[in-house]
């Protein structure tokens, strides 16, 4: 719930953790309440790419570089139609944005879309909390929603919330009609492409390379797939828990029978994990941020990489393991904390990663992946 205020810099706000704690601070965008499991993005830059990325639907966005906003809101960057995080958490708000593209503020803008935030309190010690306490549930609370209410109460109010573990959430923000994203220049090849909560940057990236996207709803089936004659497949980010996915995995696992290409990122790297066997798990705090090292196991090369996933594939690191459509091996992971960043079948074109590489804010380290997804196609074509 929230209603629109301006001049909202003065307006207290507070933040209230499922464990208690509470950070007082100024309300930032809309004034009013919302709920979310709160996490931590450690990028410097790309705010608008993030606030708008549908895999953070349903958590509030606690921004761990100090100043935000400095270069306001433009009309292109959006990775999507809309604002998807539930709340925004800043330190250190721009009082006026510089930039030869901004159309408006960042305020402004989240006060138009009804996004609650909440400014001026301690990030780092909001984040250092949250890393040892891990991702939680959390409300942002101004204006009437605080009238007369005791810390207590609003705690209350924030465990009741449902959990992230055990949500259902890639539908919700998926298109519920299909759209097609033309080939730039000649067309070589077409893919269908599952939103699971696809940013926009994703199917320019194939287009780029002269692929015509079929983007289709999330409920899409095998049917729907192949009416497209697609030369291959592709399986998107996405919201939520990997576990409540089973529509997805049954689609994947009809695709990898009829051996197409196939590529997943994000959630469909978790999908592909699932139609192979592996079981998947939630992360302590999750890996959020555009500056996180990812190492190719198949060319040692190490990249910096765009992460948003709080939820990961539970695949051994050491050994190659036998799955019912052949060889499989864990082909990428993260030198923080050795979590499985990508999958690949040995024995049919199929692979996928954690990340994201379309990276619209960057980096543009991982970009290849998209030429390994061509290169399979063309093998198949072959």
């Amino acid at each position: 719930m929230t209603t629109s205020t301006r001049g909202t810099a003065r307006v207290p706000a507070v933040l209230v953790l499922e464990d208690g704690r509470t950070f007082r601070g100024r309300a930032y965008g809309a004034v009013g309440e919302t709920f979310g499991e709160a996490v931590f993005s450690t990028g410097m830059t790309g705010y608008q790419e993030t606030l708008t990325d549908p895999s953070y639907d349903r958590q509030i966005v606690v921004a761990t570089a100090p100043q935000i906003g400095n270069t306001g809101w433009n009309d292109e960057d959006d990775e999507s139609g809309r604002i998807w995080v539930s709340g925004y958490v800043v330190r250190d708000p721009a009082r006026v944005p510089s930039n030869w593209r901004a159309k408006r503020s960042l305020d402004d803008e989240l006060e138009r879309q009804g996004v609650v935030g909440i400014s001026g309190i301690d990030t780092r010690a909001l984040t250092r909390h949250l890393r040892e306490r891990g991702s939680m549930r959390a409300g942002i609370f101004s204006g009437t929603a605080l009238d007369g209410a005791s810390e207590a109460e609003l705690l209350q109010r924030v465990q009741a919330q449902p959990q992230m573990k055990g949500a259902s959430l890639y539908e919700e923000v998926a298109t519920k009609e299909a759209y097609v994203v033309p080939a730039v220049g000649e067309k070589r090849f077409t893919v269908a492409a599952i939103d699971l909560g696809i940013k926009g940057m994703t199917p320019h990236r194939m287009a780029e390379r002269g692929i015509e996207v079929h983007v289709l709803p999330a409920t899409a089936t095998a049917d729907d797939v192949y009416a497209v004659e697609p030369d291959g497949v592709f399986f998107s980010n996405g919201p939520g828990d990997p576990a409540t996915a089973d529509g997805p995995v049954a689609l994947m696992t009809a695709v990898l029978e009829r051996r197409t290409p196939l590529f997943g990122i994000c959630f469909g790297n978790q999908i592909l994990g699932r139609a192979l066997g592996f079981g998947t798990y939630k992360l302590k705090y999750g890996h959020r941020g555009i500056n996180q090292p990812v190492q190719d196991r198949t060319t040692g090369k190490v990249e910096v990489t765009a992460h948003n996933h709080g939820f990961a594939v539970d695949a051994p690191l050491d050994k190659v393991s036998e799955t019912k459509f052949g060889r499989a091996e864990v082909s990428h992971v993260c030198l923080n904390d050795n979590v499985v960043e990508g999958l690949q079948l040995l024995d049919q074109p199929a692979f996928s990663v954690q990340y994201h590489p379309e990276a619209a804010a960057g980096p543009h380290d991982a970009a290849y992946l998209f030429d390994r997804f061509v290169s399979l196609m063309e093998g198949q074509r072959a």
